[in-house]
């Protein structure tokens, strides 16, 4: 990403940033996965829902994963826009989660090709519905923890994820397992014990399965030895005829998304070089909800000016982190907050009337802008439609 042209005036302030080069990387990586040992993919569209990624995407998964029925719909759009005919087999939308919806479930089973059970008792009270049209299974926990802090753990104690292996006594009617105990994960070796899990208690049962979803969490492209996965998948298929799904969200966005913003005040509070910037961690509300320092192009460490750049809103916490720069930040300055696609836009909002950041869609010298959010938007949000 060329971080001198995210600086230059095509780019209104606030912008959120993609970088298509950069997704289309981990597109490939995931490709090449796929023809070495069969695997699918799907994106997990929760990391970002976007129709530029999805559009991105449809040429190298073989679907998406979602979350509910919005997603569900938006998927389905994404598949068959421009296309005469969706087969079957090809653009599934593979469905898990724990708030499943008796008056959402006819629609849900209609858009996904699979849906997988969070705990036996939703198994039980809509497991017959589903399976008329879809391809049923259970989200199992392993009950394996390699999670530090569990608010991000599906393992935790007390977990609301997932049905514990010990209280799957039969498969008759289920066709599939769906397995995600693991977040930005670098390496293999929590999938590969997590399979020695299921392979220790299930045994020849896996044979009765049709498909094996193993989840998301690994960030494939910060992985440089594929081998141990690509030997895995290939053992599940051989041993038990297992069709192999995975589900990258933040694998293929993360890397790709970046929060262009600029100065707008500097001042000292007691002692400290104070910058407030026109965007808000309420844009990137995961820097407020895990306490999370978002990496900074500008951040020299061996630099000797510091400054805490802080959001534009009333919210006394709304504080990007401190940062150290080679010369002191002045009014109408930009910067730039990288590895930020995953799991922030989606979760931005207007606290204060602020507005969204405008989306952009970089490629190489190119850019396109996506969207701008106007009054109009937020008006709507608050104001009956009759006014």
């Amino acid at each position: 990403m060329d971080f001198n042209g995210l600086k230059e005036s095509v780019y209104t302030s606030p912008a959120f940033v993609i970088d298509e080069v950069e997704v289309t990387r981990t597109l490939e990586i995931l490709a090449d996965l796929r023809n070495q040992c069969g695997v699918k993919v799907l994106y997990s569209i929760k990391a970002l829902p976007l129709k530029a990624i999805l559009d991105l995407a449809k040429p190298y998964v073989d679907g998406f994963s979602v979350s509910s029925l919005f997603e569900a719909r938006l998927a389905d759009e994404a598949l068959r826009q421009g296309a005469k005919q969706v087969l079957p087999g090809q653009g599934g939308i593979h469905l898990t989660t724990p708030g499943l919806r008796a008056d959402e479930l006819q629609e849900l089973a209609t858009l996904c090709s699979h849906i997988s059970f969070n705990s036996v008792s939703q198994y039980q009270r809509f497991g017959e519905v589903a399976q008329e049209q879809s391809s049923i299974g259970l989200r199992v926990n392993p009950k394996l923890s390699f999670l530090n802090d569990e608010r991000f753990d599906p393992c935790r104690q007390q977990s609301k994820l997932g049905v514990a292996l010990s209280e799957i006594t039969h498969l008759e009617q289920v066709q599939g397992l769906h397995v995600h105990n693991i977040f930005s994960a670098t390496d293999f070796t929590p999938l590969l014990k997590t399979i020695d899990k299921l392979k220790q208690h299930l045994g020849p049962r896996l044979a009765e399965l049709e498909w094996l979803n193993i989840g998301g969490g690994y960030l494939f492209n910060q992985i440089k030895d594929h081998q141990p996965f690509v030997e895995l998948v290939t053992k599940l298929k051989h041993d038990y005829g297992l069709e192999v799904y995975i589900e990258p969200g933040k694998a293929i966005v993360g890397q790709a998304g970046y929060l262009v913003a600029t100065v707008l005040d500097s001042f000292v509070s007691d002692g400290a070089n104070m910058v407030v910037l026109d965007t808000s961690i309420n844009h990137n509300p995961e820097v407020f909800e895990y306490q999370r320092q978002p990496e900074l192009h500008e951040h020299d460490p061996t630099a000797s000016y510091t400054a805490t750049l802080a959001g534009c809103t009333c919210l006394a916490g709304d504080i990007f982190g401190r940062y150290q720069f080679k010369n002191p930040l002045a009014i109408g300055d930009k910067v730039v907050f990288k590895n930020v696609g995953a799991y922030s836009l989606i979760k931005a909002n207007r606290f204060n009337g602020y507005n969204l950041p405008d989306i952009y869609l970089s490629h190489s010298f190119s850019v396109k802008k996506l969207k701008q959010f106007a009054y109009e938007d937020y008006r709507r949000q608050w104001l009956p439609e009759y006014l």
